[in-house]
C-alpha cells in the first residue's frame, strides 16, 4: 500500500466544485454516492446523463437544440450534441471575466522576468483586429492556419482569432528543424502561417528565419506569412507581413463569432511519427471545450481567482489545455524559456513570488530538481503560500519524487499526476480535490471516462499493469485523421487492439481504489522526458549521413530511474569504428534535422539491424532486451544472431550507470 502524503479536510472537500456537482446529481436523480469511486462509475455507466448535466453546469455558451446527447456507443463514429453550435473563442472572451487573462514571462537582462500582462478586455482588443484581419485575407470557417510559435501572447491571440472565425489552428515550436515542420505542415496546407523568426532560450539567441524560408519552399502551396516578434525583437526578415502591421489591417470592433457544429474542427495535433510521417489528429470544437472545462472545473477545482502556469511549448497538447483554462476566468502564465534558466530555482521562484495557485510541469523536471537539490532546505526560500495544486504529466514520477515535493516544496499541496495525451487532447486519469494523494500514484479516473486496464485476453485487471483502454466514447476523442477519408489509419491506430474498445498504447496499473500508475508506453514510441518521439523522425535524419548504413532506436530506463532515454544502435560503413567524434556528428545532425529532444543519450555500433523476416526493424525487441527481458520468439527474426550483440550492449549500459546509484 502506497503511503498517503496528503489528505483534504472536510471543509476543502465540501467546497470543491466536484463535490458540489456530485450533490446536484444526487438531488436530480435521487441518488446517494458512497464516495468518488461510486460517483465515477455512475458517470461511466450513464454518460449521456453526465455530459448533459455538465453542459448545463459549465455554462458553456451555445445555440440550437440537440435531439440526443450521444448517437449510441459507436467507436469510431460517436456523435455528441448533434444540432447545437458554439464558438471556442466566444466561450473564452465573452464569459464575463474582466480580471487578468495572462502574464508573459521571458528572458530580459539575463533572467526570466515578467514582460507583459493582458486583461481580458485587452486580450479582446487584440483578438478582434486579428480575426478581422484574417477575414480580410480570406480566412473563413474551415480554413487551416499554422503557427511556428513560442509560448507567447501572440500565439494565444492568433489561435483565438482563428477559433473566433471558425478556422482551424495547428502549431509547432520553433526548435523543430525544417524537415520536421515540412512533414507536419505540408499535410495540412495552411492558408496562413504565423512564424517566429527569432527567440531566446536558456540564455541563447536563435534566429529561425532560414527554417521558415525552408518550410515555405517545401510546402505544396505557399501560405501568407505573418512574422511574429519575440519580446519586440525580430530575426532576419523571412518575408511576409510583420505582426504589428497585420493587426493594423483589422478593425478593433467586437466580431461576429462564427458558431460552428459541435464536431467542427478546432485544432490539428500531430502524432509522434513512429511509423513514418506524423499523423494529423483533428480535434473538434465542442468536445475539446467541454472536456477541458470538466477537467479544469471539477478535477483541478479552478476558479476565476486562480492562476495556472503549465510549463509547455506550443508543440505539446498542454499548450492547448492551458489555453482553455481562460474559459473559467483563470489567469494563465506563459513561461517562455527553460525552467532552470538562469538557475535551477527560476521557475519555482516565479511560482512563489507571483502567487501562482496551480503549477504544472513534467515528472522528469521534478525528478531533476530532486537530484539537483535532494535536501529540503535548498528550496526553503520559497514558502509557496498560494500554491494549491502541483501537476505533472508527460513522464512518470516515482514515489520518492512525490515525497520530495512534500518534504521540499510544501506540505499542504495537492500533487496531481495527469495522463491522457495528444490523441484525446485531454486526460484519462488525473487529480481530484476530494481524494488523498498516494505516493507515486495518480488520484483517479476522469469523470465520464470508462477507462480500465486490460490483460492480453481483454479482461479488466487490477493491481498489475495492463493495456490502458477506454470502453465508451468521450467527447474529446478525435474526429479522425486528416487525409484519412475511410478512417483506415484512425481505426488501425486506436481500435485494432480490442474489439470496439479504444486502445491507448500506455501500460497502466489501477489499484482497488482507482488510483493508478503509468508504467510507460506499450508500443515502440520513444518517450524521453515525457515527449513522444517517433523513431522514423530519427531514421529520417540519419538518411543524410552517408556512413550510417542502418540504425535502430529504442527507449531504455536506467536502474532506479523512471525517465526513459534514447539508445541508438548504428551500422556503419565497412571498416569504420564508432568513436566519440563520429557519435558527436550523428548527434549533431539528428539535432539539426529535428529537435534537441531527438538526440540519443547513448550510441553503440552493431553489425546489422535486427529485422523480421519481412524486413521490418524490431524496436520492441531491442527495447525488451535492453530492459532485461528474455526474448523467446527468435524464429520471427531474420538475423537473430545480432541480438547477442545487443545483450552485450545492455550489460555495458548497466555497468556505465551502476556508479550513479
Amino acid at each position: 500500500m502506497n503511503k498517503i502524503l496528503w489528505q483534504p479536510s472536510d471543509d476543502r472537500i465540501e467546497s470543491a466544485n466536484i463535490f458540489i456537482f456530485m450533490k446536484k446529481i444526487e438531488a436530480k436523480f435521487n441518488l446517494k454516492f458512497a464516495g468518488y469511486k461510486v460517483f465515477h462509475k455512475w458517470t461511466a455507466d450513464y454518460p449521456e446523463d453526465f455530459w448533459e448535466e455538465f453542459l448545463f453546469y459549465s455554462k458553456i455558451k451555445y445555440s440550437g437544440n440537440y435531439k440526443e446527447v450521444l448517437n449510441g456507443n459507436k467507436m469510431p463514429g460517436a456523435k455528441w450534441f448533434d444540432g447545437i453550435k458554439l464558438n471556442y473563442a466566444e466561450n473564452i472572451l465573452e464569459s464575463g471575466f474582466e480580471g487578468t487573462a495572462l502574464k508573459y514571462f521571458a528572458e530580459k537582462n539575463g533572467a526570466v522576468n515578467l514582460i507583459d500582462e493582458y486583461s481580458f478586455s485587452y486580450l479582446r482588443a487584440k483578438v478582434f483586429p486579428a480575426a478581422s484581419a484574417l477575414r480580410k485575407m480570406g480566412v473563413q470557417k474551415g480554413s487551416r492556419v499554422a503557427g511556428i510559435v513560442t509560448n507567447s501572447p501572440e500565439a494565444v491571440i492568433a489561435a483565438l482569432a482563428c477559433a473566433a472565425i471558425g478556422a482551424v489552428w495547428s502549431s509547432a515550436s520553433p526548435d523543430f528543424g525544417g524537415e520536421a515542420l515540412i512533414e507536419r505542415f505540408s499535410q495540412i496546407e495552411p492558408e496562413i502561417l504565423f512564424a517566429s523568426s527569432f527567440y531566446k532560450y536558456n540564455g541563447k539567441n536563435f534566429d529561425t528565419s532560414e527554417t521558415v524560408k525552408k518550410l515555405l519552399a517545401g510546402l505544396p502551396s505557399v501560405p501568407a506569412l505573418i512574422s511574429l516578434p519575440f519580446c519586440g525583437e525580430y530575426g532576419e526578415d523571412p518575408g511576409g507581413v510583420r505582426w504589428e502591421d497585420f493587426l493594423l489591417t483589422g478593425v478593433n470592433e467586437k466580431i461576429n463569432y462564427e458558431r460552428v457544429e459541435f464536431d467542427h474542427p478546432l485544432f490539428i495535433m500531430f502524432s509522434s511519427g513512429t511509423t513514418g510521417t506524423p499523423k494529423c489528429i483533428v480535434h473538434g470544437t465542442g468536445g475539446t471545450l467541454i472536456q477541458h472545462r470538466k477537467e479544469h472545473l471539477l478535477h483541478c477545482d479552478f476558479n476565476e481567482k486562480d492562476s495556472l502556469l503549465y510549463f509547455t511549448t506550443a508543440s505539446w497538447m498542454m499548450w492547448n489545455w492551458q489555453l482553455s483554462a481562460l474559459a473559467g476566468g483563470v489567469e494563465i502564465i506563459l513561461y517562455d524559456d527553460a525552467p532552470n534558466y538562469p538557475d535551477h530555482f527560476s521557475i519555482w521562484n516565479i511560482v512563489d513570488q507571483h502567487k501562482i495557485t496551480h503549477f504544472g510541469t513534467s515528472g522528469k523536471y521534478i525528478e531533476s530538481c530532486m537530484k539537483y537539490s535532494p535536501q529540503p532546505e535548498k528550496y526553503s526560500s520559497g514558502k509557496f503560500d498560494d500554491l494549491k495544486s502541483l501537476m505533472y504529466t508527460g513522464s512518470p514520477l516515482s514515489a520518492a519524487g512525490y515525497e520530495w515535493i512534500y518534504d521540499s516544496i510544501k506540505k499542504d499541496v495537492r500533487l496531481s499526476g495527469i495522463s491522457g495525451g495528444t490523441d484525446i487532447l485531454s486526460c484519462f486519469v488525473l487529480g481530484n480535490p476530494m481524494l488523498p494523494v498516494k505516493a507515486g500514484k495518480i488520484q483517479c479516473k476522469g469523470l465520464g471516462v470508462d477507462v480500465s486496464a486490460f490483460n492480453e485476453e481483454g479482461n479488466e485487471i487490477f493491481n498489475k499493469p495492463g493495456e490502458l483502454v477506454c470502453r465508451k466514447p468521450i467527447p474529446s476523442m478525435p474526429i479522425g485523421f486528416l487525409n484519412d477519408p475511410d478512417n483506415q489509419k484512425f481505426t488501425a491506430s486506436y481500435f485494432s487492439g480490442f474489439k470496439d474498445v479504444w486502445t491507448h498504447g500506455d501500460y497502466i496499473e489501477f489499484d482497488d481504489d482507482g488510483h493508478s500508475i503509468i508504467h510507460g508506453r506499450s508500443d515502440a514510441t520513444l518517450n524521453p522526458g515525457g515527449v513522444r518521439i517517433g523513431v522514423a523522425e530519427i531514421y529520417s535524419a540519419l538518411d543524410h549521413i552517408e556512413f550510417v548504413k542502418g540504425a535502430i532506436a529504442a527507449g531504455w530506463v536506467p536502474p532506479n530511474q523512471s525517465d526513459e532515454v534514447i539508445v541508438l544502435l548504428v551500422v556503419l560503413e565497412e571498416g569504420m569504428k564508432l568513436n566519440d567524434e563520429i557519435a558527436a556528428e550523428i548527434k549533431s545532425i539528428i539535432k539539426k534535422k529535428n529537435t534537441p529532444r531527438h538526440v540519443p543519450k547513448y550510441i553503440f555500433q552493431i553489425s546489422s539491424v535486427p529485422v523480421t523476416r519481412s524486413g521490418k526493424p524490431v524496436e520492441l525487441t531491442v527495447k525488451a532486451i535492453l530492459g532485461g527481458k528474455e526474448i523467446k520468439n527468435l524464429g520471427s527474426i531474420a538475423n537473430a544472431g545480432v541480438l547477442d550483440e545487443i545483450k552485450l550492449i545492455r550489460d555495458k549500459l548497466s555497468l556505465m550507470n551502476k556508479h550513479l546509484f
